[in-house]
């Protein structure tokens, strides 16, 4: 049974950071690419980083230079950094692994 479980979502205000972590099981980790997404309320559901089996590494326009994707093969885990966070990073943030999906964990940044 595939199972991934984010961690790490909470309130902070403006300018601060979070790190967001997302264990996975029942999955062979270091062949797949992980990205992570983000759903605010009344928006569609958009990517935010991906991280690809060799580590390459994409970002959405809006979080480049304030998130960092990155990956430990060894804990199968995915790890979202997140710093100088607005108001306008307010969302849920889902992990995925190419079909699965977490469930989700919320993040709200106020002003």
């Amino acid at each position: 049974q595939v199972q991934l479980v984010e961690s790490g979502g909470g309130s902070v205000q403006a300018g601060g950071s979070l790190r967001l972590s997302c264990a996975a099981s029942g999955i062979i980790f270091s062949i797949y690419n992980m990205r992570w997404y983000r759903q605010a309320p009344g928006k569609q559901r958009e990517l935010v980083a991906g991280i690809t089996s060799s580590t390459r590494t994409n970002y959405a326009d809006s979080v480049k230079g304030r998130f960092t994707i990155s990956r430990d093969n060894a804990k199968n885990t995915v790890y979202l950094q997140m710093n100088t966070l607005k108001p306008e990073d307010t969302a849920v943030y889902y992990c995925n692994a190419e079909w699965y999906w977490g469930q989700g964990t919320q993040v709200i940044v106020s002003s």
